[in-house]
């Protein structure tokens, strides 16, 4: 793989990974249209550091404060904010590693076609329309309970099905809730820690066992690119989504999608 598709692929990794847009959907269009091989699992481990580093980064704040509260009040019968935040986040992310652990493999095998890509590319980006328009949102993560966590948490468990967005169902269930756009999106990027750092794990092992040679160079590089093109996307969709809602990326996975089912299905 040369450089010019180690940073096409790091760049499509990185921005689609936290845009309600599908990452899956973006990955499969290079192969698709210019024949590019299968980028190997050194380099999907290398890009999802890379995204892992970038939210980090960009929440190093308030990641720290629910570290702290979680560590000092957490495990007290009265946490703090960012103590029983963390809570939240932890138990919203259960439901998404236990379909994960059970049906990952039957997903692999019968759910990551172009056809399935294209169809939750569609549906899902109608649902994420619908609830942007619903209903008044105004609630902020204050308001969060554990109820509404696993609801959210269950949400994303569908994003394991391809094409779905991880980012965008997971907004979708947070407005669907009542939550401002700005929360939905703040408890979507949160929850993304804990199962990036999973899945990159997942692939550490992976990689392991198959022994695959390792191209540092392009592996920095897709880090480095896939890490600068997350914050930006993380960054410029906060600034951009209160103003706008989620009426573009609605637009452009419709877009998307018919794309997919006209010339690659």
């Amino acid at each position: 793989m040369g450089i010019f598709e180690t940073v096409v692929l790091a760049i499509l990794q990185g921005i689609t990974e936290f845009l309600p847009i599908s990452s899956s959907a973006h990955l499969i269009l290079p192969s698709q249209v210019f024949g590019w091989p299968d980028q190997g699992l050194a380099f999907d481990v290398a890009v999802h550091f890379g995204t892992l580093l970038a939210v980090v980064w960009y929440f190093r704040n308030e990641l720290q404060r629910m570290i702290v509260g979680w560590v000092t009040t957490g495990f007290t019968s009265a946490p703090n904010e960012d103590g029983r935040l963390s809570w939240l986040v932890a138990i919203a992310t259960v439901p998404a590693v236990i379909v994960g652990l059970l049906g990952q493999d039957y997903i692999e095998a019968n759910l990551r076609s172009t056809l399935v890509i294209a169809i939750t590319t569609i549906v899902f980006g109608i649902v994420l329309g619908v609830s942007d328009r619903c209903k008044p949102h105004r609630g902020s993560l204050t308001e969060m309970t554990v109820a509404l966590a696993l609801a959210i948490g269950m949400a994303q468990a569908l994003a394991l099905i391809p094409g779905t967005s991880r980012s965008g169902i997971t907004m979708t269930a947070a407005l669907f809730l009542g939550f401002h756009r700005l929360d939905a999106a703040r408890f979507s990027f949160l929850l993304s820690v804990p199962l990036i750092l999973a899945a990159a794990g997942l692939k550490v092992v992976e990689l392991l066992q198959v022994a695959e040679g390792v191209d540092w160079f392009h592996l920095l590089l897709g880090m480095a690119v896939s890490g600068i093109s997350a914050w930006a996307g993380i960054h410029y969709f906060l600034q951009l989504v209160d103003k706008l809602g989620m009426l573009p990326f609605v637009i452009y996975r419709l877009l998307l999608g018919v794309l997919l089912l006209l010339f690659f299905v």
